[in-house]
């Protein structure tokens, strides 16, 4: 079975329109998870780190939600380009992104 060194789970989920707790896919999700694909792919770390759509996370709200493991990392990726920094400081660099850890009602804090 294959290990991961990192695993990178997107939210793709889809609710109603009139949900009030929103989804990611209209969110942007989509093209957040093919950032993630393809800056993984084009780095070479195809086969050492995974990147892959995801059912409900249960944070639609404050998506689009992204959790990295093994680290257990929980982000709000709002743009492709927020996703490229993710792989380059945490997935590569080994230092999580501080201002897109997600920010909910339980955890809210200034970021620094």
């Amino acid at each position: 079975m294959p290990h991961y060194e990192k695993h990178v789970f997107i939210c793709t989920n889809e609710r109603d329109p009139g949900n009030p707790k929103g989804d990611c896919i209209h969110k942007g999700s989509a093209a957040i998870r093919e950032a993630f694909k393809k800056g993984l792919h084009e780095r070479g770390l195809k086969g050492r780190m995974r990147a892959n759509a995801a059912g409900c996370l249960d944070q639609c709200a404050y998506g689009p939600t992204v959790v990295v493991y093994p680290e257990q990392v929980w982000y709000t990726v709002p743009t492709p380009a927020d996703a490229e920094e993710i792989i380059e400081k945490h997935l590569v660099g080994g230092v999580p992104v501080e201002r897109l850890i997600m920010r909910t009602a339980e955890n809210k804090k200034d970021p620094k």
